[in-house]
């Protein structure tokens, strides 16, 4: 292909599955967040109500907590050459099994030895999330 037909932009799919041991220590972390946010001089000004409504989401419900300090920025913020135009994240809790085929990330049988070679090249259509801009 030219490079006058190819795309500037690039898909960049992550997935993780964490394995969460200290829940109040991740609430508590969210917590320091928001009180960091809203007190920084140079961000946006963030309603009480609103900082009283993060505070309880993330308090309540551990996954939300995380998705609040997760921030795709900081994946690509250092890569030279590249500017983040958008990101979607969100985050829920799963029953997961490591040894169940419905965890394997391409859907093909992978060696043990081959998963750092891993690469997913699948067709992005249809899988979009219109949640753009995440909770971060």
């Amino acid at each position: 292909m030219s490079a006058e037909k190819t795309s500037r932009f690039v898909r960049l799919r992550v997935e993780l599955v964490l394995e969460i041991h200290d829940e109040d220590a991740v609430a508590r972390a969210a917590l320091e967040r928001i009180a960091r946010d809203a007190e920084d001089p140079d961000g946006p000004r963030i309603p009480e109500a609103e900082q009283a409504l993060a505070a309880s989401a993330v308090t309540e419900d551990t996954a939300e907590a995380l998705a609040s300090l997760v921030d795709p920025f900081d994946l690509v913020g250092e890569v030279p050459g590249v500017e983040l135009q958008q990101a979607s994240w969100s985050s829920e809790r799963i029953d997961y099994d490591p040894d169940s085929p419905d965890w394997d990330l391409d859907g093909e049988d992978v060696d043990e030895d081959d998963v750092d070679e891993d690469v997913d090249e699948s067709d992005d259509e249809g899988d979009d999330d219109p949640r753009a801009g995440g909770a971060g």
